[in-house]
């Protein structure tokens, strides 16, 4: 008996040990490390995929011209016409030419053109930066009772005062775009802008959708804020990115030139404290500039000269311009009335001159060196 049993025994093993068996094993891994992560995007309820994949069509050049005329058949001939008719599709909004302290004016994109130098009437110089608004229409308005600027759960007990104006820029051709994102247009009457951004208004300043925008939106002397984008400087050390002395070159000191050195953390906190300044991803980043001065512009050009080298921004690149919100630089407090609720040329009587100066600023027209009897 016992020997049956240690045969069926030994049975067993060879058939286990003949059987496949499918082992599982886990191997971890940390994925692809990210030293420059990209902002984090929200998109926008009103904002819609802007780009399609682009096809290689093969189409003969009286095809193409036969789609450029098409282009223009739909849209209007210059988009730069302040006084471009619009085929609109929406009631119509009534402006409301009366301004007071408390209303808040919509804003406009602009291109940063340079930093150039301008004199004052004493002889100081001062440094001033260009923007350009170019091609800027209103696109759409969005009730307070439809403006929702944060997506919460959060249910908020009073009811929302302030409306949202949407503003494209730089105008484009409608086959670079989705078929989607040019339905956003079709009620503006406007060719598909390459930029939007929108801005909160008050009710009594909202637009007409096909509004055009230009730089006398605003008048010289008028203080306005600013926001871009900083220049993408990647992975810099704290000489760089906050501005740190670093260590002697000599004397000593051995490989620790541009470190940072002790971060305090001490034996009783024994962490590094949140928001202590260490090597990091620099720029990128979306900043504000308040309380910057308009001394000069250019009605034919739409340039505005800001006093002041600060902008966000490298060359080219775009920021978006609105009033002030300080409240020692506002409007109400220097007791100007501003061209509310936007510049419209045909309902003036004079048309505005090309140059606009400031009153402290010299005219390169009029003469350098003026000689008085004495």
């Amino acid at each position: 008996m016992n020997s049956i049993l240690k045969v069926c025994v030994g049975q067993q093993a060879v058939r286990n040990f003949l059987k496949p068996t499918l082992e599982t094993f886990t191997i971890t891994s940390r994925g692809k490390k990210l030293l420059n992560p990209p902002p984090r995007k929200r998109l926008s309820p009103w904002l819609i995929k802007q780009n399609r994949v682009q096809h290689r069509d093969d189409l003969t050049p009286e095809n193409k011209e036969f789609i450029q005329q098409v282009i223009k058949d739909k849209y209007a001939p210059s988009n730069n016409d302040i006084e471009r008719f619009s085929p609109l599709k929406l009631d119509t909004i009534e402006p409301i030419t009366e301004w007071q302290p408390h209303y808040r004016r919509v804003g406009v994109i602009a291109k940063k053109i340079g930093i150039v130098p301008l004199w004052l009437k004493n002889g100081k110089k001062i440094i001033t930066t260009m923007l350009q608004v170019s091609d800027n229409h209103v696109i759409k308005y969005i009730p307070p009772e439809e403006y929702k600027p944060m997506i919460s759960k959060r249910k908020t007990v009073w009811p929302r005062t302030m409306g949202c104006l949407i503003v494209g820029a730089e105008s484009c051709d409608p086959q670079l775009f989705t078929k989607e994102y040019c339905g956003l247009f079709n009620d503006s009457g406007v060719m598909p802008k390459r930029l939007l951004a929108r801005f909160s208004i008050s009710p009594e300043a909202a637009l007409q959708p096909g509004t055009p925008l230009s730089a006398s939106h605003f008048q010289i002397g008028d203080f306005i804020d600013i926001r871009g984008k900083t220049i993408d400087r990647g992975f810099q050390g704290v000489m760089k990115r906050w501005g740190f002395h670093g260590m002697p070159a000599s004397h000593g000191v051995t490989k620790t030139h541009r470190r940072p050195g002790n971060i305090g953390s001490g034996s009783h906190k024994a962490r590094v404290l949140p928001g202590t300044k260490m090597p990091g991803h620099m720029g990128n980043r979306y900043r504000i500039i308040r309380g910057q001065r308009i001394i000069r512009m250019n009605t034919k050009y739409n340039i505005i000269w800001i006093h002041g080298d600060a902008v966000a921004g490298a060359t080219n690149s775009f920021v978006q311009i609105y009033d002030t919100v300080l409240p020692f630089k506002t409007s109400k407090a220097l007791n100007v009335t501003p061209r509310f609720p936007t510049y419209f040329p045909n309902l003036q009587k004079e048309a505005l001159p090309e140059e606009l100066f400031a009153d402290d600023l010299h005219n390169f027209a009029d003469p350098t060196i003026i000689y008085t009897d004495e």
